[in-house]
């Protein structure tokens, strides 16, 4: 059966651009998809603000929410599921993500990273220029993470 993307909603998501000292930017490895790096992301629950979840979401994907909030996009972003997984992620509920994206300064040190959390979604990490972000990313999310990037750019060090 083919799934009519126009007829399924956007999944409410944080994502959030955290940065070291050196104005680096934390991406980490997905473990289902080979060679696919990501900022941490992920769905904002019933009655949770972005900030709430953006925290939430930095300790379940990376051990830790050492970090402070430094600024929040003007708008939301958009992103459709390439056509191989509609109907394969978040049960076949959503077409994509609408995504509030967090920008946050890591106040901890790289040892507080831990990877092995509940449920890991990487298997591994490195802080890279944002400038490098792109490159590294899939390319159904290029797009965000260009927006993402110029609009948090006046807060990098």
């Amino acid at each position: 059966m083919k799934i009519d993307p126009e007829l399924l909603p956007y999944r409410p998501c944080v994502g959030i651009m955290l940065i070291n000292d050196q104005g680096r930017v934390f991406v980490g490895r997905r473990k289902d998809t080979p060679d696919a790096w990501q900022m941490p992301q992920g769905g904002i629950d019933d009655g949770e603000s972005p900030r709430e979840a953006a925290l939430r979401e930095l300790e379940e994907e990376i051990g830790t929410a050492k970090a402070e909030i430094v600024a929040e996009s003007a708008g939301w972003h958009r992103y459709d599921l390439p056509g191989h997984l509609l109907g394969k992620v978040w049960g076949g509920r959503f077409r994509g993500q609408e995504q509030k994206w967090l920008l946050c300064r890591f106040t901890g040190g790289d040892d507080d990273i831990d990877l092995a959390t509940a449920h890991p979604e990487f298997d591994a990490w490195q802080w890279v220029h944002p400038d490098d972000l792109i490159r590294l990313i899939v390319p159904f999310k290029r797009q965000i993470y260009q927006a993402v990037v110029e609009e948090f750019r006046p807060h990098l060090p």
